[in-house]
């Protein structure tokens, strides 16, 4: 059978019109495996044209949707029934398991990457969009994810780290490791389809090597436990209110800043004095009784219109995110109106006086949601131990109380 052609194709068009009967035009040769194919529809007020794979499997008539003409040319059905569905023909498997077999580009993977963690409510996926954003614009979003080597990175580190900025080079590090080594996996997923396939067989920023991590070692004594409290309760100069109260909240219940900068009313139950997320940073669910003075804070807090207990000050659709609460507490210790402490600092503050106060570890641990890798807790163990956090929080109240007290005693 001939090739087709445009003319041909318009006066089938034609006949179809005329007769109303659903006709079938084959491009070229192909009978016993299979071929590209246009399928003409008679409609009330039209003839609808759709290109179609075409494929000969045990005895029966297999066809896949390939494009709409003239939307799609005729040119263009055949490019992708050769790209796409030919070399799946030829190797006797279904064309129904053909798919866009175009390697992606680096805009592709990163879109794919970022939409990924979306869907998997990574907070994230913001930061991580806009950073590879960035990368994308110096290595070119239209190169093909596959032919970026380690040089092209380092060539986008190299810059960042020269400025002084190590570790946010080491985050972008980081970001595109990750994202390349999604793209690797997800292409042998065979849980999830992708409208892409990178065919990325290494990953260029995996030999990079990775930054220093320091491990902090700074807590507050309760001296300066108490200095940033107080003021904190009555700071020296024009503040966002929210975000010293969320401050706050981290000292008296010792939980990651996302999580508690993200607090919505949702995750609120102020009946038990319950916060409870659905979903941390492990991935698990969490929940924990706050003291009572954390719980008399939180009560004293009218939410905004759209739920957040600590919204941002640029944007009350959105709550405040940990980097500002950093930024902001890093003014003050510049100002030397607070002790030096960064935001993690405070949560090995709590651990640590925590322990002083009389909570064993393992409630501490618990109530600050750290992973337990021994087999009992990750399989077995079901126990909320709500009573024993709660145990554990009043113990904890009781000794910021009393810190309180004696300050307030001494200044009267």
């Amino acid at each position: 059978m001939a090739n087709l052609t445009d003319r041909a194709i318009q006066n089938a068009i034609k006949q179809v019109a005329k007769s109303r009967k659903q006709r079938l035009l084959a491009d070229g040769e192909g009978r016993g495996t299979g071929r590209l194919v246009l399928i003409l529809k008679p409609m009330p007020s039209r003839v609808a044209a759709e290109w179609m794979a075409q494929q000969w499997r045990d005895g029966r008539r297999v066809k896949s949707k390939i494009g709409s003409y003239p939307a799609m040319p005729l040119s263009d059905a055949r490019d992708i029934f050769k790209r796409d569905f030919a070399g799946v023909i030829l190797q006797g498997r279904s064309i129904k398991t053909a798919t866009d077999a175009r390697p992606g580009t680096l805009g592709d993977l990163f879109d794919a990457y970022v939409k990924h963690l979306k869907n998997n409510e990574q907070n994230s996926w913001l930061a991580v969009k806009k950073s590879l954003k960035s990368v994308e614009k110096i290595l070119g979003g239209n190169r093909l994810a596959r032919d970026i080597m380690a040089d092209d990175v380092l060539g986008v580190l190299r810059p960042i780290y020269a400025r002084g900025t190590r570790a946010m080079a080491d985050h972008v590090r980081s970001y595109i490791r990750s994202a390349y080594s999604w793209a690797i996996k997800s292409e042998h997923d065979y849980r999830t389809s992708s409208p892409r396939r990178f065919k990325v067989v290494s990953n260029p920023a995996a030999g990079i090597p990775t930054e220093p991590k320091v491990v902090g070692t700074r807590w507050l004594d309760e001296e300066d436990f108490l200095r940033l409290y107080r003021w904190l309760e009555c700071p020296d100069a024009p503040v966002h209110p929210p975000y010293t109260r969320a401050v706050r909240i981290l000292m008296l219940t010792g939980q990651r800043v996302e999580e508690i900068a993200r607090l919505h009313v949702d995750q609120w139950d102020a009946k038990e004095c319950i916060i409870d997320w659905s979903k941390t940073k492990n991935g698990k669910p969490h929940a924990i009784p706050v003291p009572a003075l954390a719980a008399e804070l939180i009560e004293s807090i009218k939410p905004n219109e759209y739920g957040w207990f600590f919204p941002s000050a640029m944007d009350p659709t959105k709550p405040v995110s940990h980097g500002t609460l950093y930024a902001f507490m890093w003014r003050q210790r510049q100002r030397d109106v607070i002790p030096f402490v960064t935001n993690r600092d405070l949560r090995r503050t709590w651990k640590t006086l925590a322990g002083k106060a009389g909570v064993s570890k393992e409630i501490r641990d618990r109530i600050q949601n750290h992973a337990f890798q021994d087999v009992s807790s990750k399989s077995y163990d079901r126990w909320t131990y709500m009573p024993e956090k709660r145990a554990g929080m009043d113990k904890w109240n009781m000794f910021v109380e009393t810190l309180l007290s004696k300050v307030e005693s001494i200044a009267a």
